[in-house]
């Protein structure tokens, strides 16, 4: 009897062992035939800048892209979204250590001042390199070139030394009020974070869409949570020029551009990196700053905003932020802030 029942529990075993190796070799061909059939060159991408671009949409001088789709009406109905007046803030503490992934960490002094009188003033100064995979920051429609070209057809001989002459930061004085939309990919994947290199696709998109049973509308910004910071809590820093990082393929571009998104962030780059298009770094970047108008916030850290989501199983709320109005800038860190 004790033998049968062991000869019983090994066969268990041994199934369950060969449903999961099976359900791996499934998984893993799947993701083999969702890469063959969104396999683009640049080529594709280039047709991709002109097939779906903005320029022009809102007048040929128009330095706001994508940001026109936030009229009073979207800002009203976001306002609308506020029940409990909980905020999160969707930025990471600035780091002032060097770090692979932080190569220009945040420099912070303090400047103590004495003075003849009973009181005493500190403070400091702040320097920081905020473009790259670390600071929570906001890309202007300058920060990328696309055959010497800039969103709307502007020359990128308006960026010289001196600043951006045209689609600086500075456009976007009066903030950002709209509709924040949260599409946790690691959730819908059911793992805690997705792996470096790991393309998310439209239909991933509109997976999350379907299980959360939202639609993301025109004027919306989108965050796409990867759990990069998840990842990097469990297994430290890694260099993500060298290593990759989760994010967007290129093929979602056509994606965003149908939903008339007009701001997208994420905890990484946006983009899958390495993007898999040879000659084109951040396809992502280039199509939705260039192409769509569509300002981009990187390196936000969602992992609060994904558990307050979760408890709520409401993936939508107010989003705000306002970046500093720097002249000619190309970009400012960024403290985006959601409230339910």
């Amino acid at each position: 009897m004790i033998h049968k029942t062991l000869s019983t529990a090994a066969m268990l075993i041994g199934l369950i062992a060969v449903l999961t190796i099976t359900g791996m070799v499934i998984a893993e061909t799947a993701g083999r035939a969702a890469q063959a059939q969104h396999r683009l060159t640049k080529a594709d991408v280039d047709r991709m800048m002109t097939e779906i671009s903005n320029w022009g949409r809102w007048g040929k001088e128009d330095q706001l892209g994508a940001v026109n789709l936030i009229t009073p009406m979207k800002r009203k109905q976001a306002a609308a979204l506020v029940k409990e007046g909980v905020s999160v803030s969707l930025a990471r503490e600035t780091n002032s250590e060097k770090e692979p992934d932080n190569p220009n960490p945040y420099q912070h002094t303090m400047n103590l001042t004495g003075s003849n009188n009973p009181g005493q003033f500190s403070v400091d100064t702040l320097s920081v390199l905020f473009h790259g995979y670390q600071h929570t920051h906001m890309d202007a429609l300058c920060h990328i070139f696309y055959r010497g070209k800039m969103y709307n057809g502007f020359s990128q001989e308006e960026v010289t030394r001196k600043g951006a002459g045209k689609l600086a930061i500075s456009n976007l004085r009066q903030g950002i009020l709209t509709r924040g939309v949260l599409m946790d990919m690691a959730a819908l994947k059911g793992v805690p974070y997705l792996e470096p290199g790991t393309p998310i696709y439209p239909e991933d998109l509109e997976a999350w869409e379907k299980k959360a049973g939202i639609k993301v509308q025109s004027g919306d910004a989108v965050f796409i949570r990867t759990g990069r910071w998840a990842r990097r809590a469990a297994v430290g820093p890694w260099d993500v020029d060298k290593t990759g990082a989760a994010g967007l393929h290129a093929s979602c571009a056509r994606w965003l551009r149908a939903r008339d998104v007009a701001v997208l962030g994420s905890d990484a780059a946006s983009d899958v990196l390495p993007s898999g298009i040879e000659g084109f770094s951040h396809p992502i970047h280039t199509l939705t700053l260039v192409a769509l108008g569509v300002y981009i916030f990187d390196n936000c850290d969602l992992e609060a905003l994904g558990e307050a989501a979760a408890k709520r199983k409401r993936w939508d709320f107010l989003l705000t932020a306002a970046p500093i109005p720097v002249s000619g800038g190309t970009g400012s860190p960024l403290n985006p802030v959601a409230t339910f």
